[in-house]
């Protein structure tokens, strides 16, 4: 089951690309615009991380946050904030916030601090995934077939846990390659047929269909 971040800014455009960059890390995203639509939920039990701006229109982030811990929840809380005080920070410790970021930021940082902290939180809950008779340690990223580990690189781990977390849907070679490949690569989409062939030689027993004309679809 995905675990489920809500995300509190009034900027929707910022709002928007930080709950697109989640949901392609397999998070499930619930943005709000205001404080009050965010307050509403602020007892929802399958809620996992609230990401906060500071500034929601006549009320703040530290506000959202005491509604948070009046409800005995320890869920983890980032603050994010156009405002890089060292005040702000200490009063976002001081009411119990796990991090603090500063715009204009990277969404790839967030991102990374966000994994980190659902890491440590809910670090006792199994992280293996069992796909085509082989085992995963997402956490750890490595792949087992009978105990045994194989060895995949970064790419073809990246490659093979995009299919996992969108098993049946189909996806064109451009799409792979701006899931996988992101921004940073302006290479031929060969790169990932050449890719998942090495993928497929190392795991034999994936079920990964080619769709001739297309693309490629686990299951």
């Amino acid at each position: 089951m995905k675990k489920v971040i809500c995300v509190v800014d009034d900027e929707k455009n910022l709002n928007d690309l930080v709950a697109q960059y989640l949901i392609k890390e397999g998070y499930e995203v619930r943005s709000y615009y205001t404080y009050e639509e965010a307050s509403i939920h602020v007892g929802d039990d399958d809620v996992q991380l609230w990401i906060l701006d500071i500034m929601l229109d006549d009320k703040s982030g530290f506000d959202l946050l005491e509604e948070i811990r009046h409800q005995g929840a320890e869920i983890p809380v980032i603050f994010m904030s156009a405002r890089d005080k060292e005040f702000d920070r200490i009063i976002g410790l001081e009411k119990g916030s796990d991090d603090y970021i500063t715009k204009p930021f990277s969404p790839k940082e967030l991102v990374l601090r966000v994994n980190n902290i659902m890491k440590r939180t809910y670090k006792s809950e199994n992280t293996r995934i069992t796909i085509d008779s082989y085992e995963l340690d997402e956490e750890q990223r490595k792949v087992f077939d009978d105990k045994v580990e194989i060895d995949l690189t970064t790419k073809e781990f990246d490659l093979l846990m995009m299919f996992i977390k969108n098993k049946g849907i189909a996806f064109s070679r451009e799409k792979i390659l701006e899931n996988v490949w992101e921004d940073n690569y302006f290479g031929s989409d060969r790169v990932v047929d050449d890719t998942l062939r090495r993928l497929r030689k190392k795991l034999p027993k994936l079920n990964i269909h080619t769709i001739y004309g297309y693309g490629y679809r686990l299951g």
